[in-house]
């Protein structure tokens, strides 16, 4: 089956892909957005952190393998607006300092082909676009910004103010984080129109009011309601790219939907299914003018994997906590260095609230496991939970491949003393807010083990540079090797910093949209079947 010719086929609907099929629609240019998952169900069930995190319920039901063949589960999503139904609606701007080579104690940051004032511009718009709300100025490692957060910060209840406070009065500079989210607010508390309630199901759970301001609601839904010359297709798994003769130009895109072969042609193809699956892609489309798989002529795809080194840590307060909307604070005053320590560690931000049946479905210290059902939730009552991430260097032996029909992952963690000193400074600095809590680390999350299986963060499987022998893409994310082929995910990424990635994803598809746009330029659109 044929659909005819495409102006553009966009592969994934995640927030690089929507953002850049968001951009282009508006040209009237005839564009097709592939999407191999189907929309995430709305029900009550979205808000059951049993069915979310310990059945893991909307995680792809995959087997992957690590380096030692044991199989396990990618924390992977495939629906319409990819992991970003699922996300914690984070969006930091990558550190002006993160576009520059930056010393860890483990190797080196490298650098970035284009600097942050390139970005900068894109993360005003992306900001926009996902109704980032956040405020200038209290974050002390921000980068420059050329104008306000489009909307306020979302407010502390009165346990995180308090702690914030109290870190500030021993000198950190706690701020309020940036986050993607449909809220309006008065004076502390949610309007009666306000999409999103503040509830305790933000972080790590769809949102069946559509309150998260993720890659469906705010790109896909618009677009297709607005733009007749956008199609979207879903169930429509991406097989493999074909090429012409010569090797150079994408000619054809192969779909399985719905059990049936279909195929797709189109002027400019781009890939944005994430960045494993990116690879993935690449790798099963070789052919005699790409053996390696597609644009590898530098052997570099689905190389220098990265994901950060992360840990999520309930702290056990004595005193109970009634927060229920606790992401809203973030700790930069590490990232880049401490008194005791000259590298970078990273960055802290709270996370959602702790609920019983995820403290029931964790692998608890053995002290532990003696403890009936009914005090997980009273622990629940007593916590504080946090996110810390740590950069993961980029290592071309940090791959994914295929081994035969296998996905295998290989990871070696790597710069983990910084990680491990900022969990320290955690414990220090609520002991000095005097917490005096006692740290569990929660190695369940999104229904996966963070080690390898924890894929929220993927990127750098196809970096960009403006060397072919050492990069997949050049400065433009398109491929080196081939004339119409672009990517718009977290692949191009040569380094990945310790902030969440989404922006910068989103930032970096707008600015590819932009250079597609160019190139389409007058071309009538393409009519598709006579």
């Amino acid at each position: 089956m044929s659909d005819g010719q495409y102006d553009v086929i966009v592969i994934g609907s995640g927030p690089g892909g929507a953002a850049l099929a968001h951009k282009l629609a508006p040209t009237g240019k005839r564009i097709l957005l592939l999407e191999r998952g189907d929309f995430l169900p709305r029900s009550p069930a979205n808000w059951d952190s049993q069915t979310v995190f310990v059945d893991g319920a909307y995680q792809a039901e995959e087997t992957w393998y690590g380096h030692d063949g044991r199989p396990f589960s990618p924390g992977l999503h495939y629906f319409v607006g990819g992991n970003s139904k699922m996300y914690g609606a984070a969006l930091f701007r990558l550190r002006e300092r993160d576009f520059d080579e930056v010393r860890h104690h483990d190797g080196i940051s490298p650098a970035w082909p284009l600097k942050y004032a390139v970005f900068e511009p894109y993360y005003r718009e992306a900001e926009r676009l996902f109704h980032v709300h956040g405020q200038r100025g209290e974050d002390p490692n921000e980068p420059p910004s050329s104008g306000p957060f489009p909307y306020p910060a979302v407010s502390h209840e009165p346990a995180i103010q308090a702690l914030s406070d109290s870190l500030t009065q021993h000198g950190l500079h706690p701020f309020h984080l940036p986050l993607a989210i449909l809220l309006d607010e008065k004076d502390g508390k949610t309007t009666r129109t306000s999409i999103c309630i503040r509830c305790d199901a933000f972080d790590g759970f769809p949102c069946p009011l559509n309150g998260k301001a993720d890659a469906q609601i705010m790109c896909v839904e618009p677009a297709l309601k607005e733009h007749p010359n956008l199609t979207l297709l879903v169930g429509a798994y991406v097989s493999q790219l074909e090429t012409d003769a010569t090797g150079r130009i994408v000619t054809g895109v192969r779909v399985t939907r719905g059990g049936v072969q279909e195929h797709y042609c189109a002027d400019i193809v781009v890939v944005a299914c994430g960045a494993l699956s990116s690879a993935l892609l690449l790798l099963r489309s070789a052919n005699d003018k790409h053996p390696h798989g597609l644009a590898n002529g530098s052997g570099q795809v689905g190389r220098n994997y990265m994901r950060h080194n992360q840990s999520i840590l309930m702290a056990l307060m004595r005193e109970s906590n009634n927060t229920v909307f606790q992401k809203t604070l973030a700790i930069s005053d590490y990232y880049f260095g401490s008194d005791d320590w000259e590298f970078p560690l990273g960055l802290i931000q709270m996370c959602a609230t702790s609920h019983g049946a995820q403290i029931r479905g964790e692998a608890l210290p053995g002290w532990l496991e003696w403890v009936p059902k009914m005090p997980f939730d009273a622990m629940a009552r007593h916590s504080m939970d946090f996110w810390l991430s740590s950069e993961d260097l980029p290592n071309p032996d940090n791959r994914i491949f295929y081994d035969g029909d296998r996905v295998v992952l290989d990871i070696t963690e790597g710069n983990m003393e910084a990680h491990h000193r900022l969990k320290k400074k955690l414990a220090q600095i609520l002991a000095v807010a005097g917490a005096h809590p006692m740290l569990l680390e929660r190695s369940l999350y999104l229904g996966k083990n963070i080690p390898i299986g924890g894929t929220a963060h993927q990127a750098g499987t196809a970096r960009f540079g403006t060397n072919p022998a050492t990069s997949v893409l050049n400065i433009d994310c398109k491929a080196h090797e081939l004339d119409n082929l672009y990517m718009a995910d977290a692949s191009f990424f040569p380094s990945i910093g310790a902030v969440n990635p989404t922006l910068t994803i989103i930032a970096n598809a707008l600015r590819v949209a932009g250079t597609i746009k160019e190139r389409l330029g007058d071309k009538p659109p393409s009519r598709g079947l006579e």
